[in-house]
């Protein structure tokens, strides 16, 4: 019971691929940004133990369709996320969401009638502002960077990516995360990325927490550099019914640089 993207699906936003593991009540896991699902693949046969868990590239990510008259903000991830469930048959999964996938994950809860039994939020993305001074500069020149010799890309994206780590990866994670943007279909979509993210995606939808329909719990890997742990007590504070927990000397992908510590936080939270 391994990661992988076996299946296809046609969605508002194009085909995006997906993978299916294990039996049990239903898991969806939701990847961030510059991510793809290959993040959860540590994690994915412990979860796939107890669970049917369900995840999928997001469009314009990893495997799935990444073209250039694609749209792909926030705003259209909130819809695939709820078209997926209606995909998959799902009424009432569980979620775990990181980073992007926060936001995706509550505005297909709040903006399009998205059900879960309960939601785990990681790390995420959901309350401005966002990024990190390179994801403000980059959004504001992307022209500039589009353009980039393939080698230059690739230490960009490389670069990128170790920004959001305080723990070394192994050499394998680190090449799965870097991989999908490295043809020439993918190096497009990662600065379209950039240009298409929007703070309001965000505004629209942050009044409305304190109306989430299901157990939320908040874990944040307390050394993130990119998103500091004050901002994940700003969203508990949000969400008054919430749990709050954190992983110490942890940073911004804590499925990959502690996979053992957020599978313990996460037994406590979806088994019961």
């Amino acid at each position: 019971m391994t990661w992988n993207l076996d299946h296809t699906a046609d969605t508002p936003a194009g085909t995006v691929a997906w993978g299916r593991a294990g039996s049990g009540p239903p898991l969806v896991l939701a990847h961030g940004w510059p991510w793809s699902s290959v993040t959860w693949h540590r994690i994915i046969p412990a979860l796939a133990q107890s669970h049917t868990v369900h995840w999928y590239d997001m469009p314009g990510y990893g495997c799935s369709d990444k073209r250039a008259d694609q749209p792909t903000g926030l705003d259209v991830q909130g819809q695939v996320f709820a078209h997926m469930l209606t995909h998959w048959g799902l009424d009432r999964p569980r979620v775990v969401a990181h980073d992007v996938g926060g936001a995706t994950s509550l505005r297909a809860h709040l903006l399009h009638g998205a059900e879960f039994d309960r939601l785990v939020l990681i790390n995420v993305v959901a309350m401005r502002p966002w990024g990190s001074d390179f994801f403000d500069h980059v959004g504001r020149h992307v022209d500039a960077f589009t353009g980039l010799p393939p080698q230059i890309h690739q230490a960009v994206v490389r670069a990128y990516i170790d920004g959001a780590l305080v723990t070394d990866l192994a050499d394998d994670d680190t090449e799965a995360l870097v991989a999908p943007w490295l043809d020439e279909a993918g190096r497009a979509s990662f600065y379209r990325q950039f240009a298409q993210a929007d703070e309001r995606f965000t505004a629209e939808i942050e009044p409305r927490y304190g109306a989430v329909r299901c157990p939320v719990t908040i874990l944040w890997g307390e050394a993130d550099p990119w998103i500091p742990l004050a901002r994940g007590r700003a969203l508990h504070a949000l969400m008054p019914r919430s749990e709050f927990k954190t992983l110490p000397s942890v940073g911004h992908l804590p499925q990959l640089e502690a996979p053992d510590a957020v599978l313990r936080a996460l037994s406590g939270v979806l088994e019961n």
